[in-house]
């Protein structure tokens, strides 16, 4: 656990959402903060486009890759590519609970299997020098969560996993569709709390329904780490006092400015090889959440961004209708 022991906030991998426009704004906003990919299918690593899938700037480390899958020679084949693209750890998902992942066999239903999870991420160790973890549920359906989540940690930390992190829900795999989810089954932190109780020597983080720093803070009075998901996601502001809050490091007011600057770099990037500026502002809605001015720069990239042709300075122009106030002030 000591050399994971860092990795004391995470951003959760989020299926359609933290993509590697995604990851590279987020790291503007925390230089220390653990990012993930989303999900990407061991098949599709080994035969898919790669560099498309598994590509990402060098500025967002560090940043881990989830694989989905059940098949152990595969994982492993997928985890050597991933570590061969710089990745600095391989993430298994035994969370996800749609329905294309249980029709793969894996994600949630997982939970049901612990020793094949085992498996996995025995030879996924073996294949690999970077650390290998797990992110799970606290079971599914009908499972009873202390004895399913015991045997599912058990499992994965005696074939060598370097760290689990843990969404306080059951998965409900039939009656719920996967944002259901998400809010319905209730979460139970203590679950997870007893785990770490149980288990003092491994790495246990926690995530589902973290809102705020001050509340990651507070469950590392129980846990190591804290992942921070949809918050981070639709009111990406408040990583910018990750790394104060959990690191100790002392800055300046965070300036927004430099950040716009930055991203609107990056997009001119971006559209130069070929993609475009809604690729990357859509990640960016939510930024300034609760501020004046906050609603008329979302309207701008909601609309103005997508457009055909739509340039960097559409993104100055909808940072212009922000007034900052007290916001640099509240990040630093």
């Amino acid at each position: 656990m000591k050399d994971y022991q860092r990795f004391r906030v995470a951003i959760a991998p989020m299926m359609d959402w933290t993509d590697r426009r995604c990851r590279f704004f987020h790291r503007q906003l925390t230089s220390h903060a653990l990012l993930y990919t989303e999900m990407v299918v061991a098949d599709a690593v080994i035969h898919g486009a790669r560099e498309r899938l598994l590509g990402f700037d060098a500025s967002e480390h560090p940043v881990a890759l989830q694989l989905g899958g059940s098949d152990r020679e595969k994982l492993a084949e997928a985890a050597r590519i991933g570590e061969a693209f710089g990745y600095d750890e391989i993430n298994l998902n035994v969370g996800c609970p749609s329905d294309r992942v249980q029709s793969g066999t894996f994600g949630a239903c997982l939970m049901k299997v612990p020793d094949l999870v085992a498996g996995c991420v025995a030879a996924m160790k073996a294949a690999v020098t970077i650390p290998v973890t797990v992110k799970c549920r606290i079971g599914v359906d009908e499972q009873d969560p202390e004895p399913a989540l015991d045997a599912l940690a058990d499992g994965v930390f005696d074939a060598g996993a370097d760290a689990l992190w843990v969404h306080a829900r059951k998965a409900w795999l039939e009656g719920l569709s996967p944002k259901e989810n998400r809010d319905i089954p209730p979460l139970d932190y203590n679950r997870v709390y007893r785990l770490k109780a149980r288990k003092p020597n491994e790495f246990i983080g926690i995530n589902g329904g973290i809102q705020t720093i001050e509340e990651a803070l507070a469950h590392l009075d129980h846990v190591d780490g804290a992942m921070l998901g949809r918050a981070a996601y639709h009111t990406p502001g408040i990583l910018a006092g990750v790394d104060a809050a959990f690191y100790g490091v002392q800055s300046e007011p965070f300036d927004f400015a430099a950040l716009i600057d930055t991203m609107a770099d990056y997009a001119a990037r971006h559209i130069e090889q070929g993609g475009r500026l809604g690729h990357v502002t859509r990640h960016m809605v939510g930024l300034f959440h609760g501020l004046s001015g906050a609603r008329r720069y979302r309207q701008i990239l909601s609309t103005d961004a997508t457009k055909p042709g739509a340039g960097p300075d559409v993104l100055k122009a909808a940072f212009a209708a922000v007034e900052l106030g007290g916001a640099a002030a509240e990040a630093a």
